[in-house]
C-alpha cells in the first residue's frame, strides 16, 4: 500500500555515525556507533553534505519509488525471506509495503499487518510508555529503580539503591555489555536474572555506556510494579490500546497466535531455514519482546513526530517524552577531527545526521531470525520503519540509509548495503578461542570421566552438573542449558554453543582443575569458575 502526498524537507541521515546499537540481540557487542577510521573518511568527499541537506518534492518522490528496487536489491543479495517497510511524514502516511514471504515452508506473502518480533526496537515502544506512566504520576525518570521493584540491588551499595530508571534506559549503571544474557539463554526467569545482577561487578557508575537489555528490564519492571500491574498488561494500556496498535504485544505468546506473522529464519548450509527454536524473549520484554507491524509502528511514530500528540490532543506531554529522545549518554566518540559523538537517549539512539538534524533510532537483532529499525528525524516530521525475519544481516538500515541518501541528494553516497552486511557479519562471528581448530593429534588422555562427574557451584550462574552417560560426559547449566562434552586434550573439554548467544561455529572450553571448572562461554567477564 502507497499513500502519496505531503511535501517536505529534511536533513541527511548521513555517514556512518548512523550505525544504530544492536539490540535485543544477545548475540554479542553492539554495532560501533561511530566508525573507524578505515570503514570512512575523515573528510567528506561530498562537500555539499555537511552542510543543510534540503529534499526537494521530486527527492521524496524518488526515494519512494526507489524503495521496491532496494528492498528487492537487498533481499537478493542476502536472501531475506520477508520485509515490511512504512514511512510517515508529518503525520501523513506515505508508503506501507510487504515483500516476500512469512515462512519459507508455507510461502505466505508478507503485506503491512503482518507481525514481526521487534527485538530491542522493544526499547523505544517502553520508553514511550515509561513517559505515559510518568504523565500519571506512577514515577519520575530520576525514581530509583529500587524504589517500586523490591529487593533490586547492584553488586555497589550506592549504585544499586541511587540507580534510576533513567540511568538504567541510558545503559549507565556500571553494568557490563549485555549483562544477564547469559542467564536468559540458559533458561532462567524475568525475576531470577534481576536477582543477580547484584553479583555482577559494576564499573564505575554513571560514567560508562554498556548496551544491555536487562538494565531496561530492571526499569520496566520497576515500572510496571508502581502501577501494579504486570509489564505487557501496563503497555497494553498506555500505549497500544490508546493509538489503536491492535497487533502489537508484548507477550511472545500472542505473537505466536497471530495468524499473520513473520517467523524467524537462520541459516543452514547456505540455505535459509525456519528457526527449529524460535526465540522467547518473555524474560527480556520490555527490552526485546515486543511485536508488532508497520501498520502500527507508523501510527506509533506519527505521534512521536508530532511531539506526543495523537489525534489533535496530547497523547503524552513533551516534557515527558523529550528527554528519552535526546542525547543523555555518550555512547562512543568522535572518529576524526570534526566528527560528531554519538549519544543514547532513554531507549533511542541519538545522533545529528551530516545535513545537521537530530536523527532518533534503534535497530533491533535477533540471531535466531529477526532484523528490525525504526529512524525519525523529528525535526523534519519523518519516520520509516522497517522489519525482517531474518538472523540479524543489516538489511533493514541498509533499507533506511539509501531512503534517506535518495531523498536527500537524488542517489545513494555509498553502498550501505555493503557496510551494513559486513559490520553485521562480524557480530555474528562464532565465539570461542578454539574456532576453527581441529582436534589436537597429539592430544593428552583424558582423565577416567567418573572423576570429573559431580556439581560444581557458581552463585551467579548455578550449579554446573557434570554426569556421565553412555560413556560420554555431558554438562548441564541453568534450568536449560545442557551440552555434549567432547574431548579436546588432557582435562580441556569443549562444548558446541547453540541458541540466541551461539552463533554458527560457536565452541567454548570447558577446563578442569582438580575441584574447580572453568567455562570459557560464561567466563567472559571472570564469573565463570565453578567450584566442587
Amino acid at each position: 500500500m502507497r499513500i502519496r502526498g505531503g511535501r517536505f524537507i529534511f536533513a541527511a541521515i548521513g555517514g556512518v555515525a548512523a550505525l544504530a546499537t544492536l539490540s535485543g540481540c544477545s548475540f554479542g557487542a553492539p554495532v560501533a556507533a561511530v566508525p573507524s577510521p578505515s570503514t570512512a573518511p575523515a573528510v567528506s568527499e561530498d562537500p555539499s553534505a555537511d552542510a543543510l541537506a534540503t529534499v526537494t518534492p521530486d527527492g521524496v518522490d524518488a526515494a519512494i519509488a526507489d524503495l521496491e528496487a532496494s528492498v528487492a536489491t537487498a533481499m537478493d543479495a542476502t536472501g531475506t525471506p520477508g520485509i515490511a517497510v512504512g514511512v510517515v511524514y508529518q503525520g501523513e502516511l506515505l508508503f506501507a509495503e510487504g515483500f516476500g514471504i512469512r515462512n519459507v515452508d508455507s510461502g505466505e506473502p508478507v503485506d503491512p499487518d503482518t507481525v514481526f518480533a521487534l527485538a530491542s526496537v522493544s526499547k523505544s515502544l517502553s520508553a514511550t510508555v515509561v513517559a505515559r506512566a510518568i504523565d500519571e504520576g506512577l514515577v519520575t525518570w530520576n525514581t530509583p529503580v529500587s524504589e517500586h521493584l523490591e529487593g533490586f540491588t547492584l553488586s555497589d551499595p550506592y549504585a544499586g539503591s541511587h540507580v534510576t530508571i533513567a540511568d538504567m534506559f541510558a545503559h549507565r549503571s556500571g553494568l557490563y555489555e549485555h549483562a544477564g544474557d547469559e542467564l536468559e539463554d540458559i533458561g532462567y526467569d524475568r525475576a531470577a536474572i534481576l536477582e543477580r545482577l547484584r553479583l555482577i561487578p559494576l564499573e564505575p557508575f554513571r560514567a560508562v555506556y554498556h548496551y544491555g537489555n536487562f538494565d531496561i528490564t530492571a526499569a520496566g519492571e520497576s515500572v510496571a510494579r508502581a502501577a501494579r500491574e504486570d509489564w505487557a498488561a501496563l503497555s497494553e494500556r498506555l500505549l497500544y490500546e490508546p493509538l489503536g496498535m491492535t497487533s502489537t504485544s508484548s507477550r511472545f505468546a500472542e505473537l505466536e497466535a497471530r495468524e499473520n506473522r513473520a517467523v524467524g529464519h537462520i541459516q543452514d548450509d547456505g540455505e535459509w531455514i525456519v528457526t527449529p527454536e524460535p526465540r522467547q524473549p518473555d524474560a527480556q520484554s520490555p527490552a526485546g519482546g515486543a511485536s508488532s507491524n508497520v501498520t502500527d509502528m507508523t501510527a506509533w511514530m506519527t505521534m512521536l513526530l508530532a511531539a506526543g500528540e495523537h489525534d489533535g490532543q496530547t497523547f503524552v506531554e513533551p516534557a515527558s517524552l523529550l528527554p528519552a529522545m535526546s542525547p543523555q549518554m555518550i555512547t562512543g566518540p568522535p572518529s576524526a577531527f570534526g566528527g560528531r559523538a554519538s549519544t543514547y537517549g532513554y531507549g533511542f539512539n541519538v545522533g545529528t545526521t551530516i545535513g545537521g538534524l537530530v536523527d532518533v533510532n534503534h535497530s533491533g537483532a535477533f540471531a535466531l531470525g529477526a532484523g528490525t529499525i525504526v529512524k525519525m528525524l523529528p525535526g523534519a516530521g519523518l519516520g520509516i520503519v522497517v522489519l525482517s525475519n531474518a538472523s540479524a544481516n543489516g538489511v533493514p538500515e541498509a533499507i533506511a540509509a539509501r531512503f534517506a541518501d535518495i531523498a536527500q541528494f537524488g542517489a545513494e553516497r555509498r553502498d550501505w548495503l555493503a557496510l551494513y552486511t559486513s559490520v553485521f557479519e562480524r557480530q555474528m562471528a562464532p565465539f570461542g578461542e578454539l574456532v576453527g581448530e581441529d582436534p589436537p593429534v597429539d592430544a593428552a588422555p583424558a582423565a577416567d570421566l567418573a572423576s570429573y562427574a559431580g556439581t560444581y557451584g557458581n552463585d551467579y550462574f548455578g550449579p554446573a552438573t557434570v554426569s556421565v552417560v553412555d560413556g560420554e560426559l555431558e554438562l548441564a547449566v541453568g534450568p536449560t542449558g545442557r551440552w555434549l562434552l567432547e574431548h579436546w586434550s588432557g582435562d580441556e573439554f569443549v562444548f558446541r554453543l547453540t541458541g540466541e548467544n551461539g552463533t554458527a561455529g560457536s565452541i567454548s572450553t570447558a577446563t578442569f582443575d582438580g575441584s574447580t571448572l572453568v567455562l570459557e562461554y560464561f567466563d567472559q567477564h571472570g564469573l565463570g569458575t565453578f567450584t566442587q
